[in-house]
């Protein structure tokens, strides 16, 4: 029998059982509800594979479209969570702790099945069904045997469940991401006609106002403009690996990531890279428990239906991570990657379109929501490297690139309009000037050793952060001249400090860090780590210090200073102060907003060796730590998989200046204006929102 007719034939049992289920009332009065709304949620994803096979999805109405995506994700939009079974909360309050967690889990990864359905993966789905069926039939031996179901036995058939089918589902993952041939996606853009919003819900993505809207707006800006800006992302891209020195006519793929609405750029951008000798390949953003649930995705995506489901789901490893497990995450991805090692040679990278503008997400921090133990903690930071580590014998970082730009979304407000065209005007500032003005302020920082950075006002920031020595001034440079390649806007120099003597107070009144609220973040370093941190959102202390460590440090004991930077693109400042959307900014533009300081890996990760030069001709040599340098020794204790940095705004900046080997200082910022000679012009855009 072929693999096909052997799922189809599997889909078909399982699927018969399961709509047996709500009829039926052997499992515990207890757990009878959990069951029957599970089994009614898997009929509901059969029925859209129905829609979907049959060609229906099509020729539905845009009326249609909306209520079959309002009924896949209604129920855990915000205004259902509270009584759904994804929510640990109302899980434990039913069906007691541990099992509560368990089938917490168990329903998210049910909700997997949606996309598996669009996308017509009957294996996928018939898994995730034979999951349930196994849950199930344990919960009715337990009532056949007249005792409580053991929540052991269920944990052991999550385990086995997620070993048995990490390999395949890591490899899946991987096909979408080298091979082009996966092309679900990029027919869906490069074929519909983007002029009829319907295609926005062929994805099976959730889809609200935010995609309607964008798609909208694209369709009504002139076809240069459009041009314009996948221009912009895709000449990032190139600029990427020629500023680096890394050749791209070796390379055959590029990934997209993006939200859905942009699609008349991408279209633009896949024609664009197509023109360089690259395809575009899209992977979707993580569903499921072997992807990943986050926050922040990493993929295309529609709307996120709510992001306080993610959060409460984004440690459900903790359930059954071991060393046994880790090692076979190990085993299977170095498995997956030899299978497909001509593909990942010719992988350049990812090419990113973030947006911004959705209303700032507070997560709640909750008990019932499945938490890494301490030893689970060090688990998973030691696998996460051991897992890079493979990964970059295949895809090497020495040799990919990638780029980054954003866009506004219409949640961001009335004046969406103003606002997206002064985001493109952003992002596509005059290279030359910032070129330009970003070598002066490099010159001067080339001549200290240290750098001192001072908050004013509320903000306590008191930073001393050490240089690099430069043995050939002439013909070394410690900091990266960034103008617009891989990081759009244009704006920023930065380096990789020296962590012995780094060290003092970084403070921010108010700052969001992968999509998460931070207020009156504090971290003290000492020796260029991070050895005490506090926050303001929570009563207790030890909430803020776990709220930290878990999203800043990624359960890392202590993290070094990776990066530090001085953003200098004013214009993006002042335009976020003009609309009053501070809060909304994405990183990658506020990073541009003011000095700014990285937790974790250096910006050249893996790529150390990898000669670099500024647009002077000068050599990058500040590129590794007293931490990355143990890669030729332990390359375990080298990299920590995270890099997030944490800006001072302008506002709250009192001084920034360098300090001479002789002791001089120079200062370079006071006060939030640039007062070295030669960075007048950074002033304008600064005095127009804050005047002296």
């Amino acid at each position: 029998m072929r693999q096909e007719e052997l799922i189809a034939e599997r889909y078909e049992l399982a699927l018969a059982r399961i709509r047996e289920i709500p009829d039926e009332s052997i499992c515990g009065e207890t757990y009878r509800e959990y069951f029957t709304r599970m089994a009614q949620f898997v009929v509901m994803a059969d029925q859209a594979l129905t829609i979907v096979e049959s060609g229906r999805l099509f020729q539905m109405t845009m009326e249609e479209l909306e209520e079959h995506n309002r009924l896949l994700y209604e129920d855990i939009l915000p205004e259902h969570y509270e009584k759904s079974y994804a929510n640990p909360d109302y899980a434990v309050d039913r069906l007691g702790k541990s099992i509560g967690q368990m089938l917490s889990f168990l329903y998210a990864e049910l909700r997997s099945m949606i996309p598996s359905a669009y996308e017509k993966d009957r294996t996928a789905m018939t898994i995730r069904m034979e999951l349930l069926l196994e849950a199930y039939q344990s919960f009715v031996c337990a009532a056949q045997e007249e005792r409580e179901p053991d929540a052991e036995d269920l944990r052991q058939i999550l385990y086995w469940y997620v070993s048995d089918y990490y390999e395949a589902e890591f490899e899946e993952k991987t096909e979408v991401l080298l091979n082009t041939d996966r092309d679900f996606a990029r027919r869906i853009i490069m074929e519909s006609d983007l002029s009829d919003l319907r295609y926005l819900y062929y994805f099976g993505e959730y889809i609200t106002e935010n995609e309607l809207g964008t798609a909208a707006h694209l369709n009504s800006l002139p076809e240069e403009k459009i041009k314009k800006m996948a221009d912009t992302y895709t000449e990032g891209y190139r600029i990427g690996f020629e500023v680096t020195g890394k050749d791209i006519s070796i390379k055959e793929t590029v990934a997209i990531r993006y939200f859905l609405g942009f699609e008349r750029v991408i279209r633009q951008a896949v024609e664009n890279f197509d023109q360089i000798g690259l395809q575009s390949s899209f992977c979707r953003a993580g569903t499921n428990i072997f992807q990943g649930r986050s926050v922040n995705k990493n993929g295309y995506s529609g709307a996120n239906p709510n992001k306080q489901y993610d959060y409460d789901h984004k440690e459900d490893w903790a359930l059954f991570l071991d060393g046994a497990l880790a090692g076979r995450r190990t085993t299977a991805v170095r498995n997956v990657l030899e299978r497909h090692k001509e593909l990942a040679a010719l992988y350049g990278g990812p090419a990113v379109v973030e947006s911004f503008g959705e209303e700032p997400f507070v997560p709640v921090t909750k008990s019932t929501a499945c938490r890494l133990s301490e030893k689970q903690q060090k688990l998973s930071v030691e696998n996460a490297g051991q897992i890079s580590a493979v990964q970059n014998e295949y895809i090497k970082g020495e040799e990919h690139s990638f780029t980054i730009i954003a866009f506004p979304v219409p949640q961001i407000g009335e004046r969406y309009r103003e606002i997206f065209d002064d985001v493109v005007r952003i992002n596509t500032l005059d290279y030359m000037l910032y070129r330009d003005i970003q070598q002066t302020i490099i010159d001067e920082l080339d001549k200290g050793v240290t750098v001192l950075v001072k908050g004013k006002g509320e903000n306590c920031t008191d930073m001393k952060v050490q240089l690099h020595r430069l043995e050939d001034p002439g013909a070394q440079t410690n900091f990266e001249n960034c103008v617009a390649d891989v990081n759009i806007p244009v704006g920023e120099v930065f380096t990789s400090p020296r962590l012995t003597g780094t060290e003092g107070i970084l403070h921010v009144t108010r700052v969001f860090l992968s999509g998460l609220e931070y207020r009156d973040l504090r971290i003290t370093f000492r020796d260029g780590f991070a050895t005490d941190y506090s926050c303001g959102n929570f009563s207790s202390g030890e909430e803020n210090r776990r709220y930290i460590k878990d999203n800043v440090l990624f359960h890392h004991e202590r993290l070094p200073l990776g990066e530090f930077a001085i953003g200098t693109n004013t214009t993006a400042y002042a335009v976020a102060r003009k609309y009053g959307i501070e809060d909304k900014l994405p990183i990658l533009i506020a990073e541009k907003t003011g000095p700014h300081f990285a937790l974790g890996d250096t910006c050249y990760s893996h790529e150390e060796e990898v000669k670099s030069f500024n647009p002077d001709g000068k050599e990058i040599v500040a590129k590794e730590n007293e931490v990355s340098v143990l890669r030729d020794t332990d390359v375990s204790k080298a990299y920590f998989q995270c890099h997030t940095d944490i800006t001072i705004p302008y506002d709250e900046l009192g001084e920034l200046s360098v300090l001479t080997a002789s002791g001089e200082k120079r200062v370079i910022i006071q006060n939030g204006q640039f007062v070295l000679p030669g960075c007048g012009e950074l002033n304008a855009p600064l005095l127009e929102v804050q005047p002296v």
